[in-house]
C-alpha cells in the first residue's frame, strides 16, 4: 500500500465496500448484515472476563502449590537440624568419653535417636541426596552405633590395641556423618533458597503476564467497542459529503454495531433516491473539468508538432537529412505522447485484460524517458540515470508500464518549469523487489496534499494544466502488476517516488 494511501484502521464489524452506484447494492449489504449468526459484545466481554478469572484461578493455586511446597522443604529443613544436631551430641559426648571417661550412653541415645530421625524422613532425604546416600548415611550411622556399643561394651579395660582401632573407626565415622549431616542441610538451603526465587520469577513473571493479558485484552475491547464507534463517525462524515458507500460486512457474525450498520443502509439507501439529480449535475461538472484538462493535455503535443513542421516547411531545403528525420522522430514522438493521454483516460474509464510477459524494467523506462526528452530539454531538466543492466527480470505488460513512468517522468519535469535534475535509478530490494526511484529536486508536494495524491481528478496544478488522472492510472497499473508505489516529499528538497515490481518467478 501506498503511504499516500494513509493508514487504514482494522477490519471491525462492518466495512465499506465499493461505491454504491445504486439502491440493490444498498439492499444486498442489508441482508448480507442479516444472515450472519449473532455474537453479542456483552457475551465477548463476558467471555474476556472469565477468562482473566481462569488465570487468576491458575495462578492461585500454583501459588498454594509452591507455598505448600516451600512449607515442606522448611519442616525438613528443621528436622535435618535436629538430625545434625543429634550427630554433634553424639560426637561430644564421644570425646568426653575418650577425655574423662563419661558421656558414652549419652553418645550412643544421641546416635540412636539421630537413626530414628533418618528413618522417619527417608522420603524426603532420598530426594535430597539420593537413594544411594540415603542407604549409605543409615550404614553409616549403624556403623557408627555398633562401634559406641563396642567401646561400652570393653569400657573399664585398659587401653589396648583393639580399643585403639575402635577409638579411630568411630571418630572416622562421626565425623563422615557430620559432614553428611551438613551437606544434606546446605542441599536442602540451597533448594529452599531455589524455591524462593522461583516463587519471586513467578511472581512478577505473572505481573508481567498479567500486564501483557490486560492490554492485549484492553485492545480487543477497544478494538470491539471504540474501533466501530470511530468507523461509525467517519461514515457519518463521509454520508455528509456525499459518498454514499453501503456498510458491508467484514466478519461471520454481527454484534449491537450491526444493528446500527443496518439503520445506516437504510439512512444511505433514503439520502441515495433523494440525491440522484444532484449526483447527475455533479458528473457533469466533472466531465466539464475533465475536458479542459485533456484539451490542454492534447494542446501541448499538438503545438510541439505544428513547431516542427512549421520548420520543417520553411527551411526544408537547407536542414540535412539527419536533422529532418531528427524532427520527424520528434513529430512522431508528440503524437505518441496525444495517444498516451487518450489512453490514460481509456485506462482509467474502462479496465481491460493485459497479457503479462517476461522483460527488463529498464527497457519501459528508457522507452518514457524517450518519449519526454524533447520535454525536458525545453524545460532545462538535466536527467541522472542509474540503471543497473544486471536487474532481474519482472512479469507484466510493457506498455502499460511505460506508460507509469512516462507519467512519473512527466509530473516530475513540469515540477521544475525553471529547470533541475531528474534522477531515475532501480536496484533489487530482498530479493524479492526490483525498485525503481523517480527523483526530482523541485519544491515538493505539501504534507496536507500527500494522502491525495493518488485520488482520481485530484491535482495542484493550476487550473486546466492537469486531469489529475495520470498518477491514478499509474496507482492501478502497479497494483495490477502486483506491486506498490511509495512516495516521500519534504517541502523545498523535491520529491521521490518509488515502484515496487515482483521480481519474475522461475517458469
Amino acid at each position: 500500500m501506498s503511504p499516500t494511501d494513509g493508514p487504514r484502521p482494522p477490519a471491525s464489524e462492518e466495512e465499506s465496500g465499493p461505491t454504491a452506484l445504486n439502491g440493490e447494492d444498498a439492499r444486498r449489504a442489508q441482508r448480507a448484515l442479516l444472515e450472519r449468526p449473532e455474537i453479542s459484545i456483552r457475551t465477548r466481554i463476558i467471555a474476556v472476563f472469565l477468562i482473566l478469572f481462569v488465570l487468576c484461578s491458575g495462578m492461585t493455586v500454583a501459588a498454594v502449590v509452591l507455598i505448600s511446597s516451600f512449607e515442606s522443604r522448611i519442616v525438613f529443613l528443621e528436622r535435618a537440624g535436629s538430625y545434625s544436631f543429634e550427630i554433634e551430641e553424639a560426637r561430644r559426648n564421644e570425646k568426653n568419653f575418650f577425655l574423662y571417661g563419661t558421656g558414652l550412653p549419652e553418645a550412643l541415645a544421641s546416635a540412636n535417636l539421630a537413626l530414628n530421625y533418618l528413618e522417619r524422613d527417608s522420603t524426603r532425604v532420598r530426594e535430597v541426596v539420593g537413594r544411594v546416600g540415603l542407604e549409605e548415611m543409615i550404614r553409616s550411622l549403624e556403623r557408627y552405633t555398633t562401634l559406641l556399643r563396642q567401646l561400652l561394651a570393653v569400657e573399664g579395660v585398659d587401653i589396648d590395641v583393639g580399643r585403639q582401632e575402635i577409638e579411630v573407626a568411630l571418630r572416622t565415622e562421626g565425623a563422615q556423618l557430620l559432614q553428611s549431616a551438613q551437606e544434606m542441610i546446605e542441599r536442602e538451603r540451597t533448594s529452599v533458597s531455589s524455591t524462593l526465587h522461583t516463587s519471586r520469577v513467578v511472581a512478577f513473571g505473572f505481573l508481567a503476564f498479567m500486564l501483557l493479558t490486560m492490554v492485549l485484552f484492553g485492545s480487543y475491547v477497544i478494538r470491539a467497542v471504540l474501533k466501530p464507534l470511530s468507523r461509525f463517525n467517519e461514515y457519518v462524515g463521509r454520508i455528509g459529503t456525499g459518498n454514499f458507500q453501503p456498510i458491508k460486512p467484514a466478519r461471520r457474525y454481527r454484534d449491537e454495531f450491526s444493528r446500527l450498520a443496518i439503520a445506516f443502509n437504510q439512512t444511505i439507501l433514503e439520502l441515495q433516491n433523494r440525491q440522484e439529480q444532484l449526483l447527475q449535475s455533479g458528473k457533469m461538472a466533472a466531465v466539464g473539468t475533465l475536458t479542459s484538462g485533456i484539451a490542454h493535455e492534447l494542446n501541448n503535443p499538438l503545438n510541439n508538432i505544428g513547431l516542427t513542421v512549421e520548420a520543417l516547411m520553411d527551411d526544408f531545403d537547407e536542414i540535412s537529412d539527419q536533422d529532418k528525420r531528427r524532427m520527424l522522430s520528434q513529430a512522431y514522438t508528440q503524437v505518441e505522447r496525444a495517444g498516451a493521454t487518450v489512453r490514460n483516460l481509456l485506462d482509467f474509464t474502462r479496465k481491460g485484460r493485459s497479457i503479462f510477459a517476461r522483460f527488463q524494467v529498464g527497457n519501459a523506462v528508457g522507452t518514457a524517458r524517450r518519449l519526454v526528452s524533447n520535454e525536458a530539454r525545453l524545460a532545462g531538466v538535466n536527467w541522472n540515470v542509474r540503471l543497473p543492466e544486471d536487474l532481474p527480470e519482472i512479469r507484466g505488460h510493457p506498455h502499460d508500464l511505460q506508460q507509469v513512468f512516462l507519467n512519473l517522468f512527466l509530473n516530475a519535469i513540469q515540477a521544475m518549469p525553471e529547470g533541475g535534475e531528474l534522477g531515475v535509478g532501480a536496484d533489487v530490494v530482498d530479493g524479492k523487489w526490483v525498485r525503481v526511484e523517480v527523483a526530482d529536486s523541485g519544491p515538493g508536494i505539501p504534507p496536507e496534499h500527500l494522502p491525495q495524491i493518488f485520488d482520481p481528478f485530484f491535482t495542484t496544478k493550476d487550473p486546466g494544466l492537469g486531469t489529475g488522472l495520470g498518477l491514478s492510472v499509474s496507482h492501478g497499473i502497479i497494483e495490477e502488476h502486483g506491486g506498490r508505489i511509495e512516495v516521500t516529499s519534504d517541502p523545498g528538497e523535491g520529491t521521490t517516488f518509488s515502484v515496487y515490481l515482483p521480481v519474475a518467478g522461475e517458469s
